[in-house]
């Protein structure tokens, strides 16, 4: 039993860093996929596309910007270049960019205009740098691709002002020399924590993992700590995206890829870290925009249990926003994006536990920075929530500390109707947020159980709306 204590007590040593807890609460932020694809028409381009058809007449990085910012995101990644090497910014290094296109004469920077839109309304700016590139004559050949690609990514890391993450896809295929490249990731990492220290490398990277679909879809359990090998996964170029492949895009977490965490998952495995998950989607089933899907954008239903599944389940929330050839957001996508941020304003309008009063039971300690914590050794927590009257119960909201690691492995919800207590929720992990989501029973009181924690239990937050 010592031993086991033992090893529950090293898997919540496993920490986050600053700049992960800083990603992870930026909770919901959006994707811009425009490139030259948006005017093919095609999800990914060959690298042969003439720069020449790559001009969005109306283009207005501030439109791309209110869509978003009405949805309550907090910041946006751009898709500066893709895997058919076209650059959204005048890069020195190829000729395959918008300083060849009719856009703004040739003297135009896609990249500069939204970064600037996003940081004029407070909003971060993130950036999408594939590191397959079609159009290159230097991909496959070893280390003259990478000082290319290494090259391309400084302009965009130095540029443009502060980044908040640098997102990188796996996509790994052959190209138009017929070879594959060996990318480089660790002098990628380097270069990326020399110039933008404080930005998360997600994806193919250290710092923020993907969720293992891009359908949105989002485990019951999510962990944040999980075994170290998961960071290579997505790095192996046997294993990584060579097509475009609309089964791929829409597929499902099968249940081999449910558990990557759990204490069983975890107890015996020599190397972990702290590797939260990101749940990525596109409002529409492409990830460019095409004609065809105006009238397939994703239901508010849809994106609300997205939202709530997601930044409610311990992950980040990353949506696809694909701009039109004219340069704007369809108004489909943009009326979506309202109803959205509409529904999250009032559904989490108002905190029903501000009004009521709270009683703990458990070996309590104080502490000035958690809501409430339990001594060393002291596993199990109540919490009963009284309300002064009664309240249909729609949504509680639990958070840990997760500064000091993520703890829950069990809890449930009560109600108490008409006297008697009933269990309403059950649960596993809760971390940065949990999102407990109620069929509206009529209660004064709430009764929170956390059964099972690693060590003790360590609370950042409880709120309750009807």
């Amino acid at each position: 039993m010592i031993e086991s204590i033992k090893e529950e007590e090293r898997l919540v040593k496993v920490l986050p860093s600053k700049r992960q807890m800083k990603h992870q609460e930026m909770e919901f932020y959006g994707f811009f996929h425009f490139s030259i694809n948006t005017f093919t028409g095609m999800e990914w381009g060959d690298g042969t596309e003439s720069p020449e058809l790559f001009n969005p007449v109306e283009f207005d990085a501030h439109n791309w910007v209110r869509g978003i910012k009405a949805a309550g995101m907090t910041g946006a990644i751009l898709t500066c270049k893709h895997h058919d090497g076209f650059c959204l910014w005048p890069s020195e290094y190829t000729d395959h960019s918008v300083k060849n296109s009719p856009f703004r004469d040739g003297k135009g920077d896609v990249v500069r205009e939204v970064s600037d839109a996003l940081k004029a309304e407070g909003l971060k700016f993130g950036v999408y740098l594939s590191p397959w590139d079609r159009n290159s004559e230097l991909y496959g050949e070893g280390k003259p691709y990478d000082d290319f690609y290494i090259n391309q990514l400084t302009e965009l890391l130095t540029n443009y002002g502060e980044v908040f993450c640098v997102w990188l896809d796996g996509a790994c295929g052959e190209g138009s020399n017929g070879k594959k490249q060996a990318y480089d990731w660790e002098r990628y990492y380097a270069k990326i924590r020399e110039l933008q220290p404080e930005a998360c490398i997600c994806v193919c990277g250290p710092d923020v993992r993907w969720c293992g679909n891009e359908a949105g879809d989002v485990r019951d359990s999510e962990w944040s700590v999980v075994p170290a090998a998961l960071a290579d996964a997505e790095k192996v170029a046997d294993k990584s995206q060579k097509s475009d492949d609309s089964e791929f895009r829409t597929k499902k977490i099968s249940s081999s890829e449910m558990d990557l965490g759990s204490r069983n998952k975890v107890i015996n495995e020599k190397d972990l870290i702290w590797y939260p998950a990101e749940v990525n989607t596109s409002i529409r089933p492409g990830w460019f925009y095409h004609p065809e899907e105006d009238g397939q954008v994703k239901s508010l239903n849809d994106l609300v249990s997205l939202y709530e599944k997601s930044v409610g389940g311990n992950a980040t929330f990353l949506l696809n926003i694909p701009p039109t050839p004219k340069g704007l957001l369809a108004e489909q996508d943009t009326k979506r994006l309202n109803e959205l941020g509409t529904y999250i304003r009032n559904r989490y309008r108002k905190d029903l536990a501000k009004s009521a009063s709270f009683a703990y039971s458990g070996d309590l300690i104080m502490s000035d920075d958690c809501l409430v914590r339990t001594k060393d050794g002291s596993r199990k927590l109540e919490i009963a929530v009284t309300f002064p009257e009664k309240i249909r119960a729609g949504r509680i909201i639990i958070e840990e500390k997760i500064a000091y690691g993520q703890r829950i492995e069990a809890f449930s919800v009560e109600a108490i109707i008409s006297g008697v207590p009933r269990t309403v929720y059950e649960g596993t992990t809760v971390g940065y947020r949990k999102i407990v989501i109620l069929d509206g029973p009529v209660t004064d009181e709430i009764r929170i159980k956390i059964k099972e924690s690693r060590v003790s239990v360590c609370l950042n937050r409880i709120s309750i709306y009807s």
